[in-house]
């Protein structure tokens, strides 16, 4: 029986892949790829982190395995395994329209993955599985690999991200993520110790219910009361300027807090200077005190004089060092660095204020957190943020695809690093599975239990 499954699975993965269009040349194909090399090697802010060996034999190794790829998908998911070797969060390649992945649904099933306390938890479940897979479960094999093994060969190495608890936060909740009528043979283990198995297969499920149902609809800006004296506030992202126009309709709410929780944990980022104007609000400064910023410098003439300069002609010579710098792709250009003033008539609100972070704050918001980063009426609390900005470059490739590179670095004003790290909260607090089940927001509550104790 195990023979015959085998053969099952091959030719339902087959019949899926089937359905994909080959419509690239084998000429795209390698003009794709020698695109993305290119454009790393002349843009990529952090390719200093890069082992240059690797990353070219890797390219040369790649020119014939992408021309013998059988179809668009096949082709892009090399060049996404390609470019995850640059462990970049802003750095990523892009599937055409028409090319797209399921995750959740396969026909009369339905799962939702997360990573909790290091496991594939199934947090939800299609109403009518939610017996038969309780929430809770965890997924322990995947075809025949325990889950950590098929993650590690066959999920992670797809995915671009700055720091490794990213990487596992993605790679679980995209553990089961592939095309239509892909199939996965599972052992799941229930809360209770039984152990199941379950064969699925990709396909649209029709059943729109699901258990449980909690999950929050946030809006742009999130607004209530926890007590008669903290205020929430839910910034859930700086991608559209709206969210400012918001804030300011609160004022009047805010201005009558004597603490605050600035809920940051769902802000995925967008623009530097949303948030900034939020900021300002927030605090008595005149000044906030930004990233600094730095990006590539590629000067060509500099980088032929180079291949003749040694490290000792730098010494003391700011022409040399530039050349020498150049020929090995490490110059860089520093942004003129200028504090951002807070020109600012309306009363501020500077109270006890926490703010929760967590995996999900990126970006943009992360900015925000530099920005407050010497607000002494202020802590962060909860978990690491992700660990990656910057300015990405977008352009497309072939068949209708696109990546973008990351371009520009940002780092403390004192130079401190957060890309790749992530901004560490004041006090730390990691939910766990039981708080999931009985729905309890632990970081909020550790929030609302740290002001409260503020006041005493």
């Amino acid at each position: 029986m195990k023979h015959l499954f085998k053969l099952t699975l091959l030719f339902i993965t087959a019949t899926s892949f089937a359905q994909i269009p080959n419509t690239l040349s084998t000429s795209d194909k390698v003009y794709g790829l020698s695109k993305f090399w290119q454009e790393v090697n002349y843009n990529f802010i952090y390719l200093n982190k890069v082992d240059r060996t690797m990353w070219d034999n890797r390219y040369k190794e790649l020119i014939s395995v992408v021309q013998n790829t059988t179809n668009d998908y096949k082709y892009y998911r090399e060049l996404q395994k390609f470019c995850a070797l640059l462990k970049d969060g802003h750095t990523n390649v892009y599937f055409p329209k028409g090319i797209e992945q399921m995750n959740t649904m396969f026909g009369d099933y339905r799962l939702f993955i997360s990573n909790i306390e290091g496991k594939a938890i199934i947090v939800r479940t299609n109403l009518s599985k939610k017996d038969e897979i309780p929430v809770g479960s965890e997924i322990i094999e995947v075809n025949g690999k325990p889950t950590q093994q098929y993650i590690n060969e066959e999920v992670a190495p797809y995915i671009s991200s700055s720091t490794d608890y990213v990487l596992k936060d993605w790679s679980i909740g995209s553990l089961l993520r592939g095309m239509s009528g892909d199939t996965y043979a599972l052992k799941i283990k229930k809360p209770n110790k039984k152990i199941i198995e379950v064969n699925l297969t990709h396909k649209k499920t029709e059943e729109k219910e699901v258990f449980p149902d909690f999950d929050p609809d946030r809006s742009l800006l999130d607004f209530k009361w926890i007590n008669k004296e903290t205020a929430y506030i839910g910034l859930n992202s700086f991608s559209d300027a709206k969210i400012d126009s918001l804030f300011i309709d609160k004022l009047p709410e805010l201005y009558k807090a004597k603490s605050l929780i600035i809920d940051l944990r769902h802000n995925g980022g967008g623009s530097t200077d949303i948030g900034a104007k939020i900021l300002k609000y927030l605090t008595n400064d005149k000044v906030l005190y930004g990233s600094k910023q730095i990006s590539r410098l590629h000067i060509p003439a500099f980088k032929a004089w180079g291949k003749y300069v040694k490290e000792k002609d730098t010494l003391n010579n700011a022409w040399e060092k530039q050349a020498y710098l150049t020929y090995r792709d490490q110059f860089y250009h520093n942004f003129e660095y200028e504090a951002d003033t807070v020109k600012l008539d309306a009363k501020r609100i500077v109270i006890p204020t926490v703010i929760l972070i967590g995996h999900n704050t990126a970006s943009a918001a992360e900015d925000f957190l530099i920005l407050a980063d010497n607000q002494k009426h202020m802590i962060k609390m909860g978990e690491k943020t992700f660990g990656s900005t910057g300015q990405p470059m977008q352009f497309d490739l072939p068949g209708g695809g696109s990546a973008r590179i990351c371009t520009k670095k940002d780092v403390y004003p004192d130079g401190r690093e957060f890309v790749g790290y992530g901004i560490a909260p004041t006090i730390e607090v990691t939910p766990t599975l039981e708080d999931y089940l009985n729905k309890k927001d632990r970081t909020l509550e550790k929030a609302i239990e740290y002001l409260k104790a503020k006041k005493l």
